[in-house]
């Protein structure tokens, strides 16, 4: 069966960005550079996006491209005989199911905001009110299995109808609309009474508050939020590479998806800092920044019910991009297992993911006595732990092996196949530090996720 092809390049930048783009970069990364410091903490962070993220992205989008396979069957186009390497691309197919299992339940958060900011509920609301409103759907199972439900659906019929129709064209245009949306959120943000402040907090690099926090958490946080920014370990990116021609070098491509998805990363800070410093609220409140406090935000500034909606409908585009990203990784995963069409492999993933999913949405309610990490946690914090602190920095310590390793594809193979095409290559100066360096580090971030989750 012919390999399917994106249509072009900003398909590919734009599909490679929307799987990178997500949750993390919108409530994570604001919340831990308040936590962290603010601006220095910014630096360091694009520091490691550049040392870390890249080279394993390059990596990555070349298994795809030289095996034209899914992650499930790249290794085994690229491998010498007898070799086992082929055996992660099983455990990268189900890091893909699991991140789905949480995922298309926060995804459904978004819409359930949506829905209600756009209908006026949080207008004139009290702060109790607010706070009610995300106990209440976090405690009905319905709701949230409804909207889970409602987005897996519409995920795989769009993916059923073809990469370039379904996939790309949606993408595309969801893509496009949340970086204006963005824009405009931001601009508004900044000219708030009171916004500078937190401008100032967010871009001007306080190394003397980062001291206080401490130079080494903070190193580690930004290494961490770089690392796990852009997806990489479970194919998620591989795939996409399976899906372009040989006319652009790797590593440049990888440049425009990284610059796209700091971008999104920074320009959410612009929006979420300065509304928190003019309605005087911690910027380091986690995740109920974006479900409480927000919504208390917009609720007292002129126009609130459409800033609110824009919001929420750009937070529901970063996590669908990278629901549908994911699904169509899980397609073709499947496709290439079992040779069914792209319309079987989409209803059966279907129902697949929605039975998987169900234990994430009563993890808040009905399975709420489960709590996995002692008592706050639930379901969906065991699922994000096996993905983000397990199959993440392992899959890459794998891709990354696997490319440098002379028993693996080997340095000449990964090069000569990043290098192919116009724009940034990979140099052989980089080799020491990709080959003795880059697995150390990911070893450590791998090895403080375990610490700091269980000791």
């Amino acid at each position: 069966m012919k390999r399917e092809k994106l249509s072009s390049r900003l398909g590919f930048i734009l599909l490679s960005a929307g799987c990178a783009i997500g949750i993390g970069n919108v409530w994570k990364f604001p919340f831990i550079t308040g936590q962290y410091g603010g601006g220095a903490f910014v630096l360091i962070y694009i520091f490691f996006l550049v040392v870390l993220g890249l080279p394993v992205m390059t990596m990555e989008f070349a298994v795809g491209r030289a095996s034209q396979k899914s992650p499930v069957r790249a290794y085994n186009a690229l491998e010498k005989p007898g070799q086992k390497w082929h055996l992660h691309g099983y455990v990268a197919m189900a890091g893909n199911y699991i991140l789905m299992m949480l995922y298309t339940t926060v995804c459904g958060w978004m819409l359930y905001y949506f829905y209600q900011t756009v209908t006026g509920k949080f207008v004139g609301a009290s702060t109790e009110t607010v706070n009610t409103i995300f106990s209440d759907m976090l405690a009905s199972p319905a709701a949230m299995g409804g909207l889970m439900m409602a987005v897996v659906i519409i995920g795989f019929f769009i993916c059923s109808i073809g990469l370039q129709k379904g996939l790309e064209r949606i993408t595309k245009f969801m893509m496009i609309a949340l970086l204006i949306v963005m824009v405009a959120l931001a601009i508004n943000s900044i000219f708030m009474d009171g916004g500078s402040e937190g401008l100032a907090f967010y871009l001007k690099p306080d190394f003397k508050r980062m001291a206080e926090i401490g130079i080494v958490d903070t190193v580690v946080a930004a290494m961490n939020q770089a690392f796990f920014t852009l997806s990489l370990g479970i194919g998620a990116m591989a795939i996409f590479g399976s899906y372009i021609g040989k006319e652009r070098s790797l590593l440049g491509e990888a440049v425009n998806v990284a610059v796209l998805d700091t971008f999104v990363a920074i320009t959410a800070g612009l929006i979420i800092f300065p509304a928190c410093f003019a309605f005087d609220v911690a910027p380091d409140s986690g995740p109920s920044l974006i479900f409480i406090t927000l919504p208390n935000v917009f609720n007292h500034i002129p126009l609130g019910r459409l800033w609110g909606s824009l919001f929420f409908v750009f937070m529901a585009f970063a996590a669908f991009s990278t629901v549908l990203a994911v699904f169509e990784n899980i397609l073709s995963c499947t496709m290439d297992l079992t040779g069914w069409s792209r319309r079987k492999a989409s209803v059966i993933n279907a129902i697949a993911i929605i039975i998987l999913s169900w234990p994430c949405v009563l993890g808040y309610n009905l399975w709420s006595g489960f709590q996995p990490f002692g008592p706050g946690s639930a379901v969906l914090d065991l699922e994000d732990f096996v993905v983000s602190n397990v199959l993440l920095p392992l899959g890459s310590l794998v891709y990354l092996l696997f490319c440098v390793s002379r028993y693996g594809w080997g340095w000449k193979n990964y090069c000569q196949e990043a290098n192919t095409g116009k724009g940034l290559k990979i140099q052989n100066w980089m080799r020491v530090y990709i080959t003795y360096i880059l697995p150390i580090m990911i070893l450590c971030i791998f090895l403080i996720g375990i610490k700091d989750k269980f000791f």
